[in-house]
């Protein structure tokens, strides 16, 4: 029988590309005839991470998948013409157009294998100029959307707001107002729309662009599962002009916990069970030295044990992942680390899931990054959501207002990596997050911790996510039989 192939195309970045990764694992642990093509693309140094990131870099992990399978392979793409070497909302677009044409030779290849039946493009949601390619092929094209079924639903909303009823989204920008949106059963608040979306320099025209050619896709995978967004899920399933949507999530690196570090994990061990506040805002994720100092008087009044993921921002202007510091009294508060040192641990990247898995941590200080966001469901930990961009204000709002499964501490919080500029959260707001999320008692933790029993449920053979990757194995296999 032909091997039947699927190209999947990532967008740039650490987060998209594990999970596209793990997605592509389970794919063909389910099915024999499946073999799938990975095309990876390299952000320029200014934009990705920085070297003293601690996750593997790509190689290192597609050297890892290798190692398990045969069946998928990666293949690094090429970009047509200069990169654009300054930071400007559109630039990722961009970026990834870019890459068409040396897609359409690798897939001109692979249909040119006799002993290969390529059955469809599955890109990433910011990689919908790829369906172009795919059509000229006369390929189906399937989408592997990274964040939630929320999200997903808001921006198709958003493209009908613009492109029916003539609405300019960026009117939306420092407003008050709130949205009824199809995928939310709550009126959504202007204020946590994606900054993307509300930016008047062509941001939003392309990114609602972007997103409204989901609707071309022959399926739609978002790493999601039914019983964690419900509402939303109905919602895509009862709209007309939506594809198919496959909720397959959670999709994690679970085994992300080997690259753990262990004396921060053995700190852990000396701590009581749930007593300890974990605060990490992500691979981009970091603060200037007056915020800094509020959240160390924050956790030094909350009284609570901490672990802290503290690392050094990017200067003005530029795009890459924060670095280590070489000394954090540089940035802490005088006497800080003296004064915390029975209680409390700074640290620079942390290994995230193990941190979560460990039974000493009780709560979660994040970013609400959607992976971060899965993470936190499936080891059971409570959330305070502190977004920072992206569309992490979405989740922030869906998890505290929407699904009652976090506290806030700013949902609204915006950092413009562009500009370095934010607002500062004082300590004494932070403090009245943390202490609302340690709660021992809290309705928060329960529904938390059911969620967590619901998401291992959603994977295992019969449940909800795996009974939908068995449905988009066999509408992919049809492609070709």
């Amino acid at each position: 029988m032909n091997k039947v192939e699927l190209v999947f195309i990532p967008s740039a970045g650490v987060g998209h590309l594990v999970s596209t990764v793990e997605i592509a694992k389970l794919l063909i642990s389910r099915n024999e005839r499946l073999s799938i093509t990975v095309l990876t693309m390299k952000l320029p140094s200014d934009f990705g991470a920085s070297p003293s990131t601690k996750p593997p870099p790509p190689q290192e992990a597609e050297a890892e998948v290798e190692a398990e399978t045969s069946r998928i392979r990666f293949l690094e793409l090429k970009p047509d013409g200069d990169v654009p070497t300054v930071p400007s909302p559109t630039f990722l677009f961009s970026f990834i157009s870019m890459h068409k044409t040396h897609v359409r030779d690798i897939v001109q290849n692979i249909v040119r294998c006799e002993s290969t039946r390529l059955a469809g493009f599955v890109i990433d949601m910011f990689c919908t100029s790829m369906i172009d390619v795919a059509n000229e092929f006369g390929l189906p094209t399937y989408v592997f959307f990274t964040s939630g079924a929320g999200f997903l639903g808001l921006m198709l909303h958003l493209q009908t707001l613009r492109d029916q009823h003539n609405q300019d989204i960026t009117e939306y920008k420092d407003s008050d107002a709130e949205l009824a949106v199809p995928s939310f059963e709550n009126p959504v608040p202007a204020k946590v729309l994606p900054s993307v979306v509300l930016d008047k320099e062509g941001g939003s025209t392309a990114s609602i662009s972007i997103f409204g050619r989901l609707r071309e896709a022959k399926g739609i995978m978002v790493n999601t599962f039914t019983e964690l967004e419900p509402y939303a899920v109905k919602s895509l399933s009862d709209a007309n002009d939506v594809p198919p949507v496959y909720t397959v999530g959670p999709i994690l690196d679970i085994n992300s916990d080997k690259r753990a570090d262990d004396a921060v994990l053995d700190w852990l061990d000396d701590q009581p069970k749930l007593s300890v506040v974990f605060l990490c805002f992500g691979s981009r994720g970091s603060f200037d030295g007056d915020q800094v100092k509020e959240i160390a008087y924050a956790l030094e009044r909350s009284g609570h044990r901490f672990l802290w993921s503290l690392r050094r921002p990017q200067p003005k202007g530029k795009m890459g992942s924060p670095s280590e510091y070489s000394d954090f009294n540089e940035v802490l508060p005088e006497g800080f680390s003296e004064r915390t040192a029975g209680v409390g641990k700074v640290i620079g990247w942390a290994p995230q899931v193990a941190v979560l898995s460990h039974p000493a941590v009780g709560g979660f200080v994040s970013h609400c990054g959607w992976n971060s966001t899965l993470e936190s469901v499936w080891c059971g930990v409570p959330v305070a959501a502190w977004p920072l961009y992206a569309e992490q204000q979405m989740n922030a709002f869906e998890l505290v207002r929407e699904l009652g499964m976090a506290v806030e501490i700013k949902m609204d919080y915006r950092k413009d990596f562009r500009t370095a500029e934010a607002v500062v959260v004082t300590a004494e707001v932070i403090e009245s997050g943390i202490k609302k999320l340690m709660d021992s008692d809290g309705e928060i933790r329960k529904k938390v911790e059911e969620m967590k029993e619901r998401s291992r449920m959603a994977v295992a053979e019969g449940g909800s996510s795996y009974v939908s990757v068995g449905r988009f194995i066999e509408d992919v296999m049809g492609n070709i039989d």
